[in-house]
């Protein structure tokens, strides 16, 4: 066998090598999706994050699986080294880089203790982001950043093996400080409570029965570095790709959205991460909507930045957000009628949300099958099913005073 041989029978074992980690990458998202009601979406954009070698944000109230997901997920990574912190105002460097060697001291030497703490991690999960400290700002920003730390003790920073750090809050940061955390997590993704009621109910049934063991998928650390650092960077990023990223910087600053050149540059890998998880050699127009995760600063910005990334990437989509905005003014004018009889109620029903309900539920049938035989994807489509499947339950219980037992929760 000569030297070409060799090169061709190991590019051969690297690409079937690929292909592995990326099916087992999928088969981790698709046990986390089953597991977490309502967060396939949410468990994709952390896993091509993490292949992109990026930090992310989960943003949403307390009691929303945060914590519970981010572990789960990090959990699967085997031979990594993983690391939590809760942050607060009062969290010191050395409880997040590493302790004062005690005994050391003792002979008159100081040093840390790095094992265990976010020097030595692989992957990180820190909760409530931005509450880091003041004194701890600037290491941690250096952390994220260049994945280094600054010893107390000076002499040459040492280098953090990180690949990436998933993080969590529950509100947004609030001054200079946490800000400048804040444009360092490039994902930043957005969860709420249960909107679907047979997800609920399914919720509820979890906590009083027997789960059965669930499947539980895992790869190894050395596989997820290489697909970091040579899988991911060699997917092709073609030309209409390139093309279709400078439309949507375009319509963005049209809409007086704007996003540094950094951000934008970064959002390269992503591209390319989302790519490689699906098993494809080069970015697709579908890959682009994992910059709805990455174009906005605060959640009121997000629904637009969906809508022009849908705009280019998927346009059922698009028309289930235009329905999605009914169905917004169906529930707020449900709310605003709070109190009043049941005759009243029932009136607006007939003649207002009914008829509404029911021709937005068959459009959005329609659209989740046009997308789903044109190999688009449907999560846009699937959350707007879900909050009017969830508003029609509270019409049929709040509005005509149906038992919630007997409300079937279809469409």
């Amino acid at each position: 066998m000569d030297a070409q041989d060799t090169r061709d029978g190991r590019d051969e074992q690297d690409a079937r090598d690929a292909q592995d980690t990326a099916g087992r990458l999928r088969a981790i998202g698709d046990e986390l999706s089953d597991r977490f009601y309502e967060r396939a979406d949410v468990v994709r954009t952390l896993l091509v994050a993490l292949l992109a070698g990026q930090h992310s944000l989960v943003l949403g109230p307390p009691g929303t699986a945060k914590s519970e997901m981010a572990r789960e997920l990090t959990g699967r990574i085997e031979g990594a080294s993983y690391w939590e912190i809760l942050l607060s105002k009062f969290t010191a460097p050395t409880r997040i880089f590493g302790p004062v060697d005690v005994a050391a001291l003792a002979r008159g030497e100081y040093r840390q203790i790095y094992d265990g703490r976010a020097t030595t991690a692989h992957i990180a999960f820190i909760d409530e982001i931005f509450k880091c400290s003041t004194a701890a700002l600037n290491e941690t920003l250096g952390y994220l950043n260049e994945r280094i730390y600054h010893p107390e003790s000076g002499g040459a920073p040492i280098h953090c093996p990180l690949i990436g750090a998933i993080t969590a809050s529950n509100e947004l940061p609030g001054g200079e400080d946490s800000a400048a955390i804040y444009d360092r997590l490039l994902v930043r993704i957005e969860v709420g409570y249960l909107t679907d009621p047979s997800n609920f109910a399914a919720l509820i049934r979890s906590a009083v029965g027997r789960p059965e063991a669930p499947a539980r998928t895992a790869v190894e650390l050395a596989a997820l570095q290489h697909a970091v650092t040579a899988s991911v960077p060699a997917v092709d990023v073609p030309d209409p790709i390139v093309d279709a990223v400078c439309t949507l910087r375009a319509a963005l600053r049209r809409k007086e959205l704007v996003a540094s050149d950094r951000r934008w540059r970064q959002a390269v890998g992503l591209l390319q991460a989302s790519a490689y998880l699906d098993g494809r050699p080069a970015v697709s127009e579908s890959d682009l909507a994992v910059l709805t995760h990455v174009l906005w600063d605060s959640p009121a910005q997000r629904p637009t930045v969906e809508r022009e990334v849908l705009h280019l990437v998927n346009p059922d989509a698009k028309e289930a957000l235009d329905l999605s905005d009914v169905i917004d003014e169906l529930e707020t004018q449900l709310d605003a009628m709070a109190g009043q009889s049941r005759e009243a109620l029932s009136d607006w029903v007939i003649k207002n949300a009914h008829n509404k309900l029911a021709r937005s539920g068959r459009r959005l049938e329609e659209l989740r099958g046009e997308a789903a035989a044109a190999g688009r994807s449907t999560t846009a489509i699937d959350r707007v099913i879900g909050r009017r499947r969830a508003l029609r339950t509270r019409v049929l219980t709040e509005a005509l005073g149906m038992d919630a037992s007997t409300v079937q929760a279809e469409l």
